[in-house]
């Protein structure tokens, strides 16, 4: 997604994690992903602790990943795009009288400049169409295996369980499938809206959507929460299943490309500021940085010509 790749750049001492350095229009980009095997809100949060020391001049940060859909006031269909606007921390809280959790967390918001980018995206789209088909087709045609999947997109009631032994959904009982009208485009969606984050996995149709009408939310993942606390950021999920018990893999790596895609999108209209507006003016004179950190699969040379704010994405696939 990136349009150039720059190469390493040393790390500091007890920096664990592997960075991808490269630029997008007129921001330089920071990728890092989490650990193989690590995820949720305090490994995500370590990740964006050790990347700050590495590259201090970090300006935003995008968590691009999968999540799951909260399906019921929006239609949301595998592979759509949600974009956060709000995080909520649903596993914090009072334990009450009963076992029930008295949610105490109260909402984070993305740094206000994404936010008022997120709105100017969205105008736009009112009145043309979203790039995210446009950059899939570009971006990811060579790269067959993150292409849609064949797979049919069930939504099952949420009273309907997944079978303990059965491998996938192919023998589940098509008569509790949801009825929902059939969408004219596969083309992907893009929606807004609250995003729930937990350090658990929501595998539970008949909780996710307890959960989601008390905290008017339309997606659930597991590094967001605590990366607020960090850095005000801003979540770009793709949707990869229901957050139910059917959840399988087979939409995770198109969910990602189409997160992706939109994370592109929105840098690209994202305004420079700073050093980055100051040098894209006519006979600027570069400015030039020494970066001494770096986060996971990025590339850069230990002397580059960063005219603007890093921009820092982090990658999850671990939903």
């Amino acid at each position: 997604m990136l349009d150039k790749k720059h190469d390493e750049l040393p790390r500091r001492p007890n920096d664990n994690n592997a960075y991808t350095l490269g630029s997008i229009k007129n921001h330089n980009v920071v990728i890092a992903c989490l650990p193989q095997g690590q995820y949720g809100n305090n490994n995500a949060a370590n990740v964006l602790t050790n990347l700050e020391r590495t590259f201090p001049s970090i300006r935003y940060v995008l968590i691009v990943g999968i999540g799951g859909g909260a399906p019921g006031k929006v239609d949301i269909r595998l592979g759509d795009t949600v974009v956060g606007t709000r995080i909520k921390q649903y596993d914090f809280g009072k334990l009450v009288t009963g076992g029930e959790i008295q949610r105490t967390a109260i909402d984070k918001l993305p740094h206000k400049s994404l936010c008022t980018a997120v709105a100017n995206l969205r105008a736009r789209h009112e009145l043309s169409p979203s790039q995210v088909p446009a950059i899939l087709q570009e971006r990811m045609q060579r790269h067959v295996h993150f292409h849609r999947p064949g797979t049919p997109d069930h939504l099952f009631q949420a009273s309907y369980r997944h079978g303990s032994l059965m491998a996938n959904c192919q023998t589940c009982d098509q008569s509790q499938l949801e009825k929902r009208e059939s969408r004219r485009s596969r083309e992907p969606k893009i929606h807004y809206g609250g995003t729930a984050s937990s350090n658990q996995v929501m595998k539970d149709a008949i909780t996710r959507d307890q959960i989601a009408g008390e905290l008017n939310i339309i997606c659930f993942e597991m590094e967001a929460a605590e990366l607020m606390d960090v850095r005000p950021c801003l979540p770009i999920r793709g949707i990869c299943d229901y957050s139910d018990s059917h959840k399988a893999k087979d939409w995770q790596r198109y969910a990602a490309a189409t997160a992706a895609a939109y994370a592109r999108e929105f840098l690209k209209a994202l305004p420079p500021t700073g050093d980055a507006l100051r040098d894209s003016r006519p006979n600027a004179r570069p400015r030039m940085f020494a970066i001494y950190h770096v986060t996971s699969e990025v590339k850069v040379s230990n002397l580059s010509l960063y005219l603007s704010k890093q921009i820092l994405v982090i990658v999850d696939n671990s939903y």
